[in-house]
C-alpha cells in the first residue's frame, strides 16, 4: 500500500461513498447502490463512469431471470487509491487536535 494521498477522483461524497461500500465486499448490485445513496440511476452512472475511468471500479452486467444487473466491484488500485486517501483525511483530522465535546 502506497501512504497517504489526497485523490480527488475519490474525494466527492457520492464516490466516496460508493468506494466504501464497495471496499466491504466483493461486489454489489448497481440498484443497492442506488437505494443506500438516494440518488437516481443516471447520477450514480455518472459517478460510477469517472470511478471506471480512473481503473478504481469495475463494472460487470449478468442476465438472470430474463433481466440484466449490473454489479459493481472495487479495483485493487481502487482500494489501494481508498486506503491511502482515507489515510491522508485521518492525517488531516488529526491536525485539529483532539476534540473536547465539553468544549463545544
Amino acid at each position: 500500500m502506497t501512504g497517504p494521498a489526497f485523490d480527488e477522483v475519490i474525494h466527492p461524497p457520492h464516490r466516496l461513498q460508493i468506494c466504501a461500500m464497495l471496499a466491504t465486499v466483493d461486489s454489489l448490485g448497481f440498484a443497492v447502490v442506488r437505494e443506500a445513496l438516494g440518488i437516481s440511476d443516471s447520477v450514480l452512472s455518472k459517478q460510477v463512469r469517472i470511478l471506471q475511468e480512473a481503473g478504481y471500479v469495475s463494472v460487470t452486467k449478468k442476465a438472470a431471470k430474463s433481466r440484466m444487473y449490473t454489479w459493481l466491484a472495487l479495483t485493487p488500485q481502487g482500494r489501494t487509491a481508498l486506503a491511502g486517501h482515507l489515510a491522508e483525511l485521518r492525517r488531516i483530522a488529526d491536525l485539529a487536535g483532539p476534540q473536547d465535546p465539553q468544549n463545544q
